[in-house]
C-alpha cells in the first residue's frame, strides 16, 4: 500500500508539463490487462480445441461463447487503451463494433454454428474481420510503443492468416499453423502485459491535457 501511494505521488516529467498517476489511472490499466488476457485465454482455448479436437459438433458449439468472451475482452481493453492519437483510438472501437454487428446477423441468420459459417464462407471475413483489424491496431500500438516481438510478429500474421482464408491461397495446414503461432503469441502477449510496469500503459498523461486543450480551443 505504501507503495502504490509513493507512485500515486511521484511526479513525471511530460513533454508538456509534469502529471501524476493516480489511482484511476492504474484502475484502468489494470482493466485494459484483464481485458486482453480475457480475449487471449478465449482465442487460445478455441484454437486448442480446433487444433486438437477437430471440428466436431461439441467443439463447434464451444466456439461461440468462447468467441463471445473474445468480443468483450477485446472491447473493455479498446475502451480502456491509452492511444494518444483519439481518433485512431475511435477508429478501433468503430471497428470492433462493425465486427461485432456483423457477428451477430451472422450468428442469427445462418442454421449452423458460427465459425462453420464463416469457414465454409470466407466472404464473411469482411464483416468479421473488422474485428481482428482492431486487435492488430492493439498490436501496432505495443508493437511501437514497447517494441515487443510477438507483437511485432502479430501484426502482418493476423491479416495474412485472414485475407489468405478469404483469397483461398493458403493451404489448410499453413491456415492451421499460421493459427496455432497466433494463439500462443497473444497469450505470451498478454501475460507479459501481467508483469509489465503500470506506468509505460498510462503514457505521457501531459500530452493528453494537451490535445483535449488544442480540441478544446479548435470547438
Amino acid at each position: 500500500m505504501t507503495q502504490l501511494q509513493e507512485s500515486e505521488q511521484r511526479v513525471y516529467q511530460g513533454q508538456f508539463g509534469d502529471f501524476t498517476i493516480t489511482k484511476d489511472d492504474r484502475t484502468g490499466v489494470i482493466i485494459y490487462r484483464a481485458g486482453l488476457m480475457v480475449a487471449a485465454l478465449s482465442f487460445a482455448l478455441a484454437s486448442w480445441l480446433v487444433l486438437w479436437l477437430g471440428n466436431t459438433p461439441t467443439v463447434l458449439n464451444a466456439l461461440t461463447p468462447l468467441y463471445v468472451c473474445f468480443c468483450l475482452g477485446l472491447g473493455v481493453s479498446l475502451l480502456t487503451i491509452h492511444i494518444y492519437l483519439g481518433l485512431l483510438h475511435r477508429v478501433l472501437q468503430i471497428f470492433w463494433a462493425i465486427g461485432v454487428a456483423a457477428s451477430v446477423v451472422l450468428a442469427v441468420q445462418a442454421g449452423e454454428p458460427l465459425a462453420l459459417t464463416v469457414y465454409n464462407h470466407p466472404v464473411t471475413i469482411l464483416g468479421i474481420g473488422f474485428i481482428f483489424a482492431a486487435l492488430t491496431g492493439i498490436y501496432f500500438k505495443e508493437a511501437f510503443c514497447f517494441n515487443r516481438l510477438e507483437t511485432k510478429v502479430l501484426m502482418p500474421l493476423v491479416p495474412l492468416l485472414l485475407l489468405g482464408h478469404l483469397s483461398g491461397f493458403l493451404p489448410v495446414q499453413t491456415e492451421r499453423v499460421l493459427l496455432g503461432v497466433w494463439a500462443i503469441f497473444f497469450l505470451v502477449f498478454a501475460l507479459r502485459k501481467v508483469v509489465q510496469e503500470i506506468p509505460p500503459d498510462i503514457g505521457d498523461k501531459s500530452v493528453f491535457v494537451y490535445l483535449k486543450e488544442q480540441r478544446s480551443v479548435r470547438a
